[in-house]
Formats: C-alpha cells, structure tokens, sequence
C-alpha cells in the first residue's frame, strides 16, 4: 500500500511590529529635552463631515459624548476612547471636524462614525495615517513656539480649548493648547513633515536644555598673598 503523501503546511508570515515616523526620534526627543516633547503615536485620527444644526450633527455628538464646537479655532475634549485618554475633537472648517480618540484599533473610530453618520447626511473617514501628535510641555514650551510660529500662544488670548492651524519652523501644524498656563501644546503635523519637525524642535529647545537645573556655586575668589606672615 502506497504512503499518503504528507500535505505541506505553508510557514506563518512574519508578525510585523507596528511603527510610526517618529519611532527613531521618540528616545531622542525626550531626553534631549529633558521630557519637555514627547510623541503619541498610533492616535486615531478621523474627519468629520456635518452641517450644523443637522442630524448628521447631533449623531455625531452621541458618538463622541460632545457636541462638535462651532466657534472657528476651537476644539472639545471628547469622550475617551479604548486607551483611556480622553479624545478630541478639533473645528477646521464651517462643516468640518477633526477627531482624535486613543484606540487599540485606529479605523474603530470611522467604522461607529460612519455608522452613525452616513445614514443621516454626514461622513467621517480614518486619517490616522496623515499626521504625527507632538506634546509640548513645560516652562519653555511657549518660548519655543515662539521661535518658529506667528500664533500668539499667550494664555490670554490662547488658553485651553483653542487650536490653530498654523505654522511651525515652516511645516503646516494643527496646533492645540490645553492648558490655561501655557504650559502645555498639542501639535499634528503632517507625518511626512513629522522626522523635520522633531528635528527642528530638538535644536530650539538646545538654549532651554538645562536652564532649569541646579548651579554649583561659585567658588570663593583666590586672593593674591604677600610675603609676610599671617596675623
């Protein structure tokens, strides 16, 4: 009786490790800043299409726990999402809207959007991929806005809740302040700017990097001696 041939068995493909633009820069990024920048990577990220006042409107705010804002410049934190952060949700336009959620899977946030949204009107697609989130904190977080963004971040008339898009060393950001002390930034920048960015943000922050830490201090001064004998 003849043998059965064993069946083949195809190898199992190679597990990819999820990475982001900024993964060869993250390290670098906070500790050469002393913590002052770090990186969020992996953010969902979705725009939002309604027309306000509408349906497509008011399902939008059910599913993110918020209403959309309407004052240009302007955005509302969001309900949080699978990560436990809360979310975001940004004005960019007339009818258009920015949403950032912390989700273990990214295109989550289209799928219950668009089911929310496209059977009254509105749309919502995954863009999660075409931008990099940037943290700014610290006392010199504004000092280094300062030296490449024409926003008036001041806290007065740049507090939390208030976003720009602007912008920053010559790369277009949507930048986020979320804090009334001017201490704390958000910026999205383009991914394919993102390698730049930080780049640009480690040699402004080169004047700041140690400023804050403790100095020795300074040693008594060595006075010149005489040739007679101490009293």
């Amino acid at each position: 009786m003849a043998d059965t041939p064993t069946p083949s068995v195809a190898p199992s493909a190679p597990t990819l490790r999820r990475s982001h633009p900024l993964a060869s820069r993250e390290e670098d990024l906070r500790a050469l800043t002393g913590g002052s920048v770090g990186v969020r990577p992996h953010l969902a990220m979705a725009v939002v299409r309604a027309a306000v006042p509408g349906p497509a409107a008011r399902a939008a705010e059910d599913v993110l726990g918020t209403a959309l804002p309407t004052r240009p410049n302007t955005w509302a934190p969001a309900a949080p999402g699978g990560g436990g952060e809360p979310g975001a949700v940004v004005w960019l336009g007339p009818d258009e809207w920015l949403v950032l959620a912390d989700e273990p899977r990214p295109e989550a946030l289209e799928e219950r959007l668009r089911a929310a949204l496209v059977p009254v009107g509105g749309s919502a697609v995954d863009v999660s991929a075409q931008r990099m989130s940037l943290r700014l904190r610290g006392a010199h977080a504004r000092d280094v806005l300062a030296a490449g963004c024409a926003v008036d971040t001041h806290p007065a008339v740049f507090g939390a809740g208030t976003s720009a898009q602007t912008l920053l060393g010559q790369a277009g950001v949507v930048l986020l302040s979320r804090s009334d002390a001017g201490d704390d930034y958000e910026v999205l920048v383009r991914s394919s700017f993102a390698r730049y960015l930080a780049d640009w943000l480690l040699d402004a922050f080169v004047e700041h990097r140690g400023a804050e830490a403790p100095r020795d201090p300074a040693p008594d001064p060595v006075r010149p001696t005489t040739g007679g004998a101490t009293p």
